[in-house]
């Protein structure tokens, strides 16, 4: 019998990530090698809003899936003690407040909280993933870990960025001696700056000697975004290597073609600067290009469309913590970002400046063993990926 896994979920709309990630697990993952059954079953779903253009509540009733009006019922199956196997957290999309620093309040810690309680109660724990940054603000994030750890639950959370096809292909071995580093994005600063993160993060984690944390971070917009790369703050040889293989670009140069950069300045425990620079109206996708032993290699890193395949390797990862009760990366790797972005946007509302960041002390090393992802450099065949 298969494991049975249970969806908690803001909302459900197409293309919202319910759709991408909860929706695979029940027709199936397109993939390179064609669309793979799940190994799982979703048997439960909460949802705490339902959209106006809501597709969670027909997948249900197609799939066999009972929708619960609360977090316990779902993972209870209605009954007194935890009746699942594993839990998805899609905490994204949905009509909640903004703070000033606009930063979406979504429920994620209230999610986790009432997933460990009925693991607390049932005395029994199981796998759980986050998606997506852990929460808006660290003391939130550090907690969902915190807790975690206290009940023994297997715990993942981000992007699927990290997941997703590489031009060229670009992995370090472990203790590569990384010398500086830098992604290129766009879209909005905290929600695609996180996916931005991520895959920084999952590129010079795997250093020499592992993570050490963060000291400082630094937020800029406009013209001190190129003020501070004349200044050798980022790197414009490593920017121009990121981009170098992106092909949904303008011609010319990003300084013409942005009007609105931001940069993110990051600056590591031990020395190693990195940069984020999102630039909005020249790309339309991801790089990351690094330097190491004073060469400079960079990659694009590919997300097709409809029905956005690269969210089924993460769900394929997903699903083999889920089945072996194993992370397949990390947790780490995401409450470091998720502890940046929160100082990033901190530095943003506060001018600009140089936030310091002591409590980013996050030692921890990469799994050796790769999760499962691509290894083209693009899909071979889309027709694949048809659900």
């Amino acid at each position: 019998m298969n494991k049975k896994i249970a969806a908690i979920v803001t909302t459900y709309f197409p293309a919202s990530h319910a759709d991408v990630i909860v929706t695979k697990f029940m027709k199936g993952f397109p993939t390179d090698e064609g669309l793979l059954s799940p190994q799982v079953d979703v048997v439960s779903m909460y949802l705490d809003q339902i959209h106006e253009r809501d597709v969670g509540v027909m997948l249900a009733q197609e799939h066999g899936v009972t929708i619960y009006p609360s977090i316990p019922g779902a993972l209870t199956l209605g009954e007194k003690n935890l009746a699942v196997d594993g839990v998805l957290l899609i905490g994204e999309h949905g009509d909640y407040a903004w703070n000033e620093k606009e930063q979406q309040l979504y429920p994620r810690r209230f999610f986790l909280e009432q997933t460990c309680g009925v693991f607390a109660t049932s005395n029994r724990s199981v796998p759980v993933f986050n998606d997506k940054h852990l929460s808006y603000n660290w003391p939130d994030a550090k907690w969902m870990v915190d807790r975690a750890r206290a009940l023994s639950v297997p715990l993942m959370a981000g992007s699927s960025v990290p997941l997703a096809w590489r031009n060229p292909w670009l992995e370090y071995a472990l203790d590569t001696p990384v010398e500086e580093a830098i992604a290129v994005a766009y879209g909005g600063l905290e929600s695609y700056g996180f996916h931005a993160l991520e895959l920084l993060q999952c590129m010079v984690e795997r250093r020499k000697d592992g993570e050490t944390g963060i000291k400082a971070v630094q937020c800029l917009e406009g013209e001190e975004v190129w003020q501070a790369g004349d200044e050798g703050l980022w790197s414009h040889e490593l920017a121009e290597a990121a981009c170098q293989f992106i092909e949904d670009k303008k011609e010319g140069s990003m300084e013409t073609h942005c009007q609105h950069p931001a940069a993110f300045l990051i600056e590591y425990a031990d020395g190693l600067r990195a940069a984020v620079l999102m630039l909005n109206g020249y790309v339309q996708s991801w790089g990351y290009a690094g330097r190491v032993d004073g060469q400079v290699h960079g990659m694009e890193v590919f997300l097709p469309g409809a029905p956005y395949p690269h969210f089924s390797y993460l769900s394929l990862n997903i699903q083999q913590m889920f089945l072996t009760g194993v992370p397949q990366y990390p947790v780490e790797r995401t409450l470091l970002i998720s502890g940046v972005l929160d100082a990033l946007m901190e530095s943003r509302y506060r001018g600009h400046v140089r936030v310091e960041t002591p409590h980013l002390d996050i030692r921890y090393r990469s799994y050796d063993k790769m999760p499962i992802r691509p290894r083209d450099p693009r899909p071979k065949d889309t027709s694949l990926f048809v659900l």
